[in-house]
């Protein structure tokens, strides 16, 4: 994919009306803390688009960006470590689950993990919530550039294992530093797209 142009297109909130797009969307869920915002960065070479923090949780909205008015990739809150109250987060599950249900354009949705630790519950709850709606995330585990190479095949069997996931289901090793699974996530995309303009 060849990045054009890239621009925030729209914001919704806990009591926004999600919009009713015609182009494909591709979300990404994870953990708070778990380099979201640095990978929709580093898939649209932008440095700052997705705002980074330090304090996990900054994401408390769906951003849906567009990219070459071609699809959008859309960024869910993050869950887990986030200071916010239990009512809030379960205000953000149920944005979350609206989406999935509501959109008619979603294509895939893509489940950020952390290379480096065995998925938690609430990865794992995730997972499974991703599943019962319908869709069969891809993983794309986060922070490669922390692990030694000879560590990363047994971590990724440990996220497997973890979040017992479907047979056949991709896992990407991803690093926001070396960009390292990049490509190959743009061409899960892709595939993803090109799928639905056979259908």
């Amino acid at each position: 994919m060849v990045i054009k142009n890239v621009s925030l297109d729209i914001v919704c909130g806990i009591t926004s009306v999600l919009p009713e797009n015609t182009m494909p969307e591709i979300a990404f869920a994870g953990k708070s803390n778990v380099g979201k915002s640095s990978l929709i960065n580093g898939l649209m070479n932008r440095k700052a688009l997705a705002r980074t923090s330090a304090q996990p949780g900054k994401t408390q909205t769906i951003n849906f960006y567009n990219v070459n008015d071609a699809l959008y990739l859309v960024d869910l809150p993050g869950y887990g470590y986030a200071k916010v109250s239990v009512a809030v987060k379960e205000q953000w599950g149920k944005m979350i689950e609206r989406y999935l249900h509501q959109s008619k354009v979603l294509k895939a949705v893509f489940l950020l993990i952390d290379i480096r630790h065995e998925p938690s519950a609430n990865d794992k709850a995730m997972y499974d919530w991703i599943l019962h709606n319908g869709f069969q995330p891809i993983i794309i585990a986060t922070k490669l550039d922390k692990l030694k190479k000879s560590q990363v095949s047994r971590h990724i069997k440990m996220i497997k294992q973890g979040l017992q996931v479907v047979e056949g289901t991709p896992v990407v090793p991803f690093s926001a530093q070396t960009k390292q699974g990049r490509d190959e996530i743009w061409e899960l995309i892709e595939l993803f797209m090109t799928m639905e303009r056979e259908e």
